[in-house]
């Protein structure tokens, strides 16, 4: 790098030529970070962040053994899939072996956008379907395939020109706090089978004008959606309903994949089904661009059948395979899953007794390193704080923890850390948390 700029220079130089529709966090006061390591984040005057949103560096920022993977495999090649290499194969193995048997045909791509797409391609071809179905509140990716069924994006749309196209299906968000079905107004209910009916009554709709459904797209638990944990069940009854009208199942876990949950390595896991497709991302390469689809050798031969071959000049590329493989064995070896158990109960705890102790905090919500704190102006009600979630996230900067917020009405403060927190973080988490619920509660009484 050649030299350094100012902050004030790097903003100047950045409203100059960066596109204004790509966002920064803390719009007012944007954080320059020039380092990081492990769960933390060093901005330009060498302050420290503790880091709780990055689920892309899930290993922890510039772990030294993915560095070294990266730059041993720089030095000696990097080209494209179509030239026989170890590293792609060796990769495809790996993932493999942790998945299910009928899982076992692997595409590489570079980002979870591309893999979502690809997976729609695959769908198409082998149902021959053209009908989606897919999740409110979802996000997919951010190329137009995938705007068309994420209704997280979809919605925000002021100038009429990208709509939802006719052939995308809406299902309600299985969300048990906030959705149409809830805890408060369906308490004696089986949840699940009420948001699955929706989904069987849209499979009757497109049935009914001689339409042929593609497939079910979803996240295996929501992240942009807020923080959304299924109800138990939910997607068995789905998958069942989708395969019996044709149609083929795709599970996004490009957020929340590689063990993020704990108890699994896939979050899909936790609802005991297993997708036809399946599609993977951001913590994959920890930073470096790096996503997969991973599917059936029934629907990969569809595909092939199709006439044209599949090649992605990046996609399975040296390096980004030896930082795949990097990842995995840090996974294992580290014991990040364990980990993400043993911090995911603390978490558990620690919320909950902070939603014991602050009206403000409406639900606790989440598994392993994956948590989200719904907050309300009223729990009779839930309507949802989004200004409080505002100000928790800006104070939380001052005192140098990153925190996000989401969902619909971005009142859901988001939890999705590296995958190395440890109990002193999370002990700090909780402290500085407290601290400024405190504030908004004797601001409110005040």
């Amino acid at each position: 790098m050649n030299g350094s700029l100012t902050k004030e220079q790097t903003l100047n130089l950045r409203k100059q030529f960066i596109g204004p529709s790509c966002t920064l966090f803390f719009k007012s006061d944007p954080v320059k970070i020039v380092s990081a390591k492990g769960q933390y984040m060093y901005d330009e005057e060498g302050h420290e962040y503790l880091d709780c949103i990055n689920n892309v560096a899930h290993v922890g920022h510039c772990h030294p053994q993915v560095v070294a993977a990266g730059v041993e495999q720089m030095g000696q090649l990097n080209t494209n899939s179509r030239f026989l290499h170890d590293n792609i194969v060796l990769l495809a193995q790996k993932l493999v072996s942790h998945l299910p048997n009928q899982l076992c045909m692997v595409y590489f791509t570079n980002s979870g956008s591309e893999a979502n797409d690809l997976a729609l391609r695959l769908s198409r071809h082998h149902t021959k379907g053209t009908e989606i179905i897919a999740l409110d509140r979802a996000y997919h990716g951010h190329v137009v395939s995938l705007i068309d069924l994420s209704t997280y994006k979809l919605d925000r749309m002021i100038d009429g020109v990208h709509t939802k196209p006719d052939f995308v299906h809406i299902a309600e968000c299985p969300d048990t706090y906030r959705g149409k079905y809830n805890t408060a107004s369906n308490p004696n209910d089986d949840l699940a089978t009420l948001y699955a009916n929706n989904v069987e009554d849209i499979l009757d709709n497109i049935a009914k004008k001689d339409k042929q459904v593609c497939c079910f797209i979803a996240e295996s638990m929501q992240s942009c959606g807020g923080q959304v944990i299924y109800p138990p069940g939910y997607l068995t009854k789905v998958f069942q309903s989708v395969r019996a009208a044709g149609g083929v199942c795709i599970l996004d876990e490009v957020q929340v994949g590689f063990g993020r949950v704990g108890t699994h390595m896939w979050s899909f896991s936790t609802q005991n089904v297993v997708p036809d497709i399946l599609t993977l991302g951001k913590p994959m390469g920890n930073g470096h661009p790096l996503s997969a689809v991973i599917t059936t050798k029934e629907i990969a031969a569809s595909f092939e059948g199709c006439g044209v071959e599949y090649f992605n000049t990046y996609g399975g590329n040296p390096v980004s395979c030896a930082i795949g493989l990097a990842v995995l064995d840090i996974i294992e070896k580290d014991k990040l899953l364990e980990n993400a158990v043993k911090i995911g109960k603390l978490m558990e705890t620690k919320l909950n007794e902070l939603k014991e102790k602050y009206t403000l905090i409406g639900d606790v919500r989440g598994l392993g390193m994956f948590w989200g704190l719904d907050l309300v102006k009223s729990r009779a009600t839930r309507a949802p704080a989004t200004d409080e979630a505002a100000y928790i996230v800006s104070r939380l900067k001052e005192e140098y923890i990153l925190f996000s917020r989401d969902g619909p009405d971005e009142n859901v403060l988001k939890f999705k850390a590296p995958m190395c927190f440890n109990k002193d973080n999370v002990e700090h988490l909780i402290l500085k948390l407290d601290k400024i619920l405190a504030e908004l509660t004797s601001n409110k009484e005040h």
